[in-house]
């Protein structure tokens, strides 16, 4: 008897580790897969870049916002006008486009059309979201923005936003992604 359990516990194991293996295409693996290509920028930036002058004298919800949100990623491809890297600019956006639309993610807000675009999305609860994910395209150019966090909620995302608008953006750490966009290389 002892043997059956046994056994059926194991095939239970397998069934688990197969069903979680999906290889179904995401964000994550697709900021990894993109990060290696010469023609995407890719980086990571902590809660630091936001400078809280006097940090001493936020409030407990501002605290409680900087500790819901772990860190960003962006992810920044630029075409440079060949119709090689136009067509890739093309699949490269409608992969974006495909994984955000079949995975789990909801998309809160749509704007603009066609070539020029943007659009936020979010995976989880609205109580206890995991990640905020922006995909913004022009001329050429998209980037994708993940913020990613532990049970953040809606205001604490409005309140990370005032806090980068109030204090400012330490702009020295986002200089290589401004140089890429803008076509210089140093």
């Amino acid at each position: 008897m002892k043997t059956i359990y046994y056994l059926f516990g194991l095939v239970v194991m397998a069934v688990l580790t197969l069903v979680s293996c999906e290889s179904k295409p995401s964000l994550q693996k697709y900021f990894v897969e993109k990060s290696q290509s010469n023609e995407f920028m890719a980086f990571d930036l902590g809660t630091d870049i936001i400078k809280a002058a006097g940090s001493d004298n936020l409030s407990a919800d501002q605290e409680k916002a900087l500790k819901a949100v772990r860190k960003l990623n962006i992810l920044i491809f630029k075409s440079d006008s060949t119709d090689t890297n136009v067509v890739h600019y093309k699949e490269e956006t409608t992969k974006v486009k495909s994984i955000l639309k079949n995975g789990d993610y909801e998309e809160l807000m749509r704007v603009g059309s066609g070539k020029e675009g943007a659009s936020i999305n979010m995976l989880g609860e609205n109580d206890d979201i995991d990640e905020f994910v922006v995909f913004l395209r022009k001329d050429g150019v998209f980037g994708l923005i993940r913020v990613l966090g532990d049970e953040m909620t809606p205001t604490d995302v409005l309140t990370i936003m005032q806090l980068v608008e109030k204090s400012g953006v330490d702009m020295a750490q986002l200089q290589p992604a401004l140089n890429q966009i803008n076509g210089n290389k140093g």
